[in-house]
């Protein structure tokens, strides 16, 4: 484990400076600052491809002390640009860790910086809204301030990124069920996480991992019972390859499952706009309604846009009836959708992760629920050509 505590300074695009100490790998690093409000899971956050180019800010003020191990990583590597803690483990002190996070940080090159008031940082960036920002250790530190904040400010803006092509696989692989092959789902890979493919793989469905560029021929290579668009970086604005190809889908009537930034791909593809949250949302216990159910759950997110879409207006467009099916309710912001076509449902998505890797697994019926669509598009319509 790294000892020396040399001085590190984190600097925001509005001029802000923080001071601190390094931690994980010296040098420097930029990004777009966001916070995250777990009190657990930071080596799934970690390794959530869809924190490519962001510097997370922890809110919990007491991170690392669970270490590092092989099992819980969601992805091949971290992906965050950079991390941000108050008061990191001196030691790790659990019997699963392997290795301590800050050897693990320094080992793929993850610049962060502790001993610094993380409340008052995340109370900024909750006012002024996320913005770049850069953290500067060892040599780095030492440069002068006015150079420091034009690197942040050259730093590319996360409005308008393209990021998912540059974090999904590069080739097509398959996670087999588990038990029995009920099913097999076309999963595009955006930013996937392992414990996505793990559940359906859990609920006997064969899942096919395509790259994020994929095309409509592909997927009906596959003949799936089922297509799911996973989460990912970036602005969805930039998507219209991947939305038209779940356009593809739906005109084809395949089950169709999103979640995150397939949620907003779907949102897209239905002729709905997407806007960038102010500070958006990250951690495991944002409150949302079912508003098919009515019930609220505790579930994990990890998204800066949204979808545009009425709250209490269904929309009729070329692929069916769309409605609002989940809300946030801390703000209002649009969680989910659902589409029906002669009143059946043929495809929905959420905003949030159901694999709530770390999180609460109030979410984990959606699963279910794409199972039960998938089923249900199988069985032939009985009522067709009955005599009134």
């Amino acid at each position: 484990m790294l000892t020396t505590r040399e001085p590190a300074v984190l600097v925001l695009e509005d001029g802000r400076t923080f001071t601190g100490r390094a931690y994980g790998h010296r040098g420097s690093t930029v990004g777009e600052a966001v916070f995250n409000t777990g009190m657990t899971g930071y080596q799934e956050t970690l390794t959530d491809p869809s924190y490519h180019r962001q510097v997370v800010v922890m809110t919990a003020p007491h991170v690392g002390n669970t270490g590092w191990n092989d099992e819980d990583d969601e992805s091949g590597r971290i992906w965050v640009s950079g991390f941000v803690v108050r008061d990191p483990a001196l030691r790790p002190s659990n019997w699963r860790s392997q290795r301590s996070l800050e050897d693990e940080l320094d080992a793929q090159g993850v610049v962060g910086i502790c001993d610094l008031d993380t409340r008052a940082l995340t109370r900024h960036l909750r006012e002024r809204g996320a913005m770049r920002v850069g953290i500067f250790s060892g040599d780095a530190a030492s440069a002068p301030r006015e150079r420091l904040l034009t690197q942040v400010i050259d730093a590319p803006s996360m409005t308008g990124a393209a990021l998912a092509e540059q974090v999904a696989t590069q080739e097509a692989y398959v996670v087999p069920a588990v038990g029995e092959r009920r099913f097999t789902v076309a999963a595009v890979d955006l930013g996937i996480k392992a414990m996505t493919p793990t559940m359906m793989a859990q609920r006997g469905i064969e899942v096919h991992v395509l790259p994020a560029t994929a095309t409509i021929e592909q997927i009906r290579e596959i003949a799936p019972d089922g297509v799911f668009f996973s989460n990912g970086p970036g602005d969805p604005s930039t998507a219209e390859r991947q939305a038209e190809l779940l356009r593809a889908v739906l005109r084809d009537g395949i089950p169709y499952f999103g979640i995150c930034f397939g949620n907003q791909i779907l949102g897209k593809a239905l002729g709905f706009g997407t806007y960038k949250l102010k500070y958006g949302h990250r951690g495991i216990n944002q409150p949302v309604m079912d508003r098919t159910t009515g019930k609220v759950e505790v579930t994990a997110h990890n998204h800066g846009f949204a979808v545009d879409a009425p709250l209490d207006t269904v929309t009729e467009t070329e692929f069916g009836s769309v409605a609002v099916s989940h809300v946030c309710l801390n703000d209002d912001v649009v969680e989910g959708l659902e589409v029906r076509r002669g009143g059946q449902l043929s495809a929905f998505s959420v905003q949030y992760h159901p694999e709530a890797a770390a999180g609460p697994h109030d979410a984990a019926y959606l699963f279910d629920r794409f199972v039960d669509l998938m089923q249900a598009s199988r069985t032939p319509d009985t009522t067709q050509g009955e005599v009134a």
